[in-house]
């Protein structure tokens, strides 16, 4: 992620944040890159638990309690997420516009517009 402390993003900062937390208990230990990614996916079961059983309607609107469970386990995803990509050395916002770019590519706009087929079947 990014080291230039001129152009630090609210990302590097709860990459540090996350760092300095897992440091201060000896976590780091724990935190292979195999184990981050087996957290990560086990959170995002977690975020997909509160969804089941909704309607489009109602995920597209939870109630309060909901939104709060939903609030919750997206923050533990992004927390497993940003370590993975600290332990690996992978900036994120790189990342994501690197990937952004290849999918502009992928999903050209004539063809993708209005339609959910993956890139190989436009």
């Amino acid at each position: 992620m990014d080291t230039d402390p001129t152009t630090r993003s609210e990302l590097t900062e709860l990459r540090d944040a996350l760092r300095a937390f897992a440091a201060a208990r000896d976590w780091e230990q724990f935190h292979s890159p195999k184990n981050l990614a087996m957290a990560l996916a086990a959170e995002v079961g977690e975020l997909v638990e509160p969804f089941r059983w909704l309607t489009e309607t109602e995920s597209a609107a939870p109630d309060a309690r909901t939104l709060e469970a939903v609030r919750e386990e997206m923050a533990d995803v992004l927390i497993f997420l940003v370590r993975l990509a600290d332990r690996l050395d992978v900036d994120l916002a790189d990342a994501v516009r690197a990937k952004m770019a290849r999918n502009e590519t992928r999903y050209p706009v004539e063809l993708a517009r209005g339609r959910a087929t993956k890139h190989d079947r436009l």
